[in-house]
């Protein structure tokens, strides 16, 4: 079974946690494939997705949503899940409830779970703006990815996909983790 890892990810946190998804899945046997956003022309040929990205003012970026709707009726069709980082601090804020408007990208992909991560936040990565905002809302400098938690969550989705009785993977293909371009973007 093929599963495409996606994200969208300014500064690399997100698609940091990308590249864990992958690499758990593919640990679990199945066969991973993680790439940036901006890298997906198409998705034919996958099995599965797992579609991220970095949440800025409560919203997905726009590569992500673009991707989203552009492949609604795949992403539909097929196993999807869905997950944002973006909440910093400890505890992590804003809080779960508010931390991300996504009711539409969900309901139009049909994803089967939506998680959202912490985030991590290096000053020294933003430009003028960016700090200037960062400052304005006191978002605090750090790295409050949970990766156990992520890892926990990767193996939940292997395991829901494992179940599912189909071929691991396509006649003569290696299980395991493929990746792309660093997932830096």
């Amino acid at each position: 079974m093929r599963v495409l890892v996606t994200a969208s990810s300014k500064h690399g946190a997100t698609g940091g946690i990308a590249e864990e998804i992958g690499r758990v899945i593919g640990e679990r046997g199945l066969e991973a494939r993680v790439l940036p956003i901006e890298d997906v022309a198409e998705v034919a040929g996958f099995d599965a997705f797992v579609v991220g990205s970095a949440v800025y003012a409560g919203r997905w970026m726009g590569e992500a949503r673009r991707f989203a709707d552009r492949h609604a009726a795949e992403l539909a069709a097929h196993p999807t899940w869905l997950f944002s980082s973006g909440p910093l601090g400890d505890p992590p804020k804003p809080e779960a409830a508010s931390a991300v408007k996504l009711d539409d990208v969900i309901a139009q992909t049909g994803a089967r779970e939506h998680r959202l991560f912490a985030g991590r936040l290096d000053r020294t990565q933003l430009g003028l703006g960016e700090r200037t905002v960062v400052r304005l809302v006191g978002a605090p400098d750090g790295d409050y990815r949970d990766w156990k938690g992520v890892a926990a969550w990767a193996a939940e989705i292997a395991d829901s996909l494992q179940s599912c009785n189909e071929p691991l993977t396509a006649a003569g293909a290696k299980p395991g983790l493929r990746t792309g371009p660093p997932a830096d973007a």
